[in-house]
This record gives structure tokens, C-alpha cells and sequence, in this order.
């Protein structure tokens, strides 16, 4: 699945949820993974709302610790509706999940914890990150880039 969102817009979290609706393969989808909570600079899902409509428990993850600090002065400085990102990026607790190198930092709604790490685990075939973000991050940098970079 693919789709294109606005750069700083207040269109990611529709249009995940249309992209996971409207997939051929809903029915088989137990878990959406995203890389961060935000989408095209600071265009933030609402995790509650993208998880009401898609009934689908909803994991982000990132490799490196949110400085909230930061993001704060930057979403004040650039946007009238900075309280309301800020909390959507703030409203769920951002825990440190263990793996075998360095920590991921993740917040997830729809299940347990306990669940969302051994998805984590079981999804974790090389590196820190987990396959499906992984091959997402391959293949995002071939289409942009026409190759990928980085340390998929």
C-alpha cells in the first residue's frame, strides 16, 4: 500500500485509515506499525481515532528517544494548532522496549504490551527494527531515492 500525505498537514491519520480500510488484505491486517508518530514532518496520527475506526491495534516505534522539549518550541513556533499536535504526540506514554542492541522507544494502542513486544520480537529478523518497517523503509527509499540508504 502506498499513499501520499500533506508535509505538516492534519491528513495523516485519515488517510491511514482509508489506505488500511480499503486494502484487499484487511481482513488479514492484526497490527498496523508505524515509524514514528508522525507522518511527512509533523503531520501526527491520532492513535485513538485511527484505532476507533480501524478496530486494528495501532504500534509506533522509533529507534531514538523524542526530544518532547524540542518538539514543543518547534510546533509553537510554526503552527496555530500546536497544543493539539503536542498532544497527540504526548498523550500516550512512550516506553523503552528491550531488544538486543539498542532500545526502541514505542507507544501502541489496542493490546497489551506484553503483546506488542513479542510482535516486536517475532517480527525482528535482523537489527533493531522490526521486518515490516524495515522492507517499509527499503522500499519508501528506492521509490524516492531510487535506492535505499541508511541503517534498514
Amino acid at each position: 500500500m502506498r499513499s501520499d500525505v500533506t508535509v505538516d498537514g492534519t491528513d495523516s491519520t485519515k488517510t491511514l485509515v482509508k489506505m488500511v480500510s480499503e486494502s484487499r488484505f484487511r481482513d488479514q491486517i492484526k497490527l498496523v506499525m508505524i515509524d514514528g508518530i508522525a507522518l511527512a514532518g509533523f503531520n501526527i496520527i491520532d492513535l485513538d481515532e485511527a484505532y476507533s475506526r480501524l478496530n486494528i491495534p495501532i504500534l509506533t516505534l522509533t529507534r531514538d528517544k523524542p526530544d518532547f522539549d524540542k518538539m514543543k518550541k518547534a510546533l509553537m513556533k510554526h503552527f496555530r494548532d500546536w497544543e493539539e499536535r503536542y498532544n497527540l504526540i504526548t498523550k500516550h506514554e512512550l516506553v523503552a522496549m528491550q531488544t538486543e542492541h539498542n532500545p526502541l522507544y514505542a507507544c501502541g494502542v489496542g493490546m497489551q504490551w506484553s503483546e506488542f513486544e513479542e510482535l516486536v520480537r517475532m517480527s525482528t529478523v535482523r537489527g533493531v527494527v522490526p521486518e515490516p518497517l524495515r522492507m517499509a523503509h527499503l522500499i519508501a527509499s528506492a521509490l524516492v531515492k531510487g535506492e535505499s540508504y541508511g541503517r534498514s
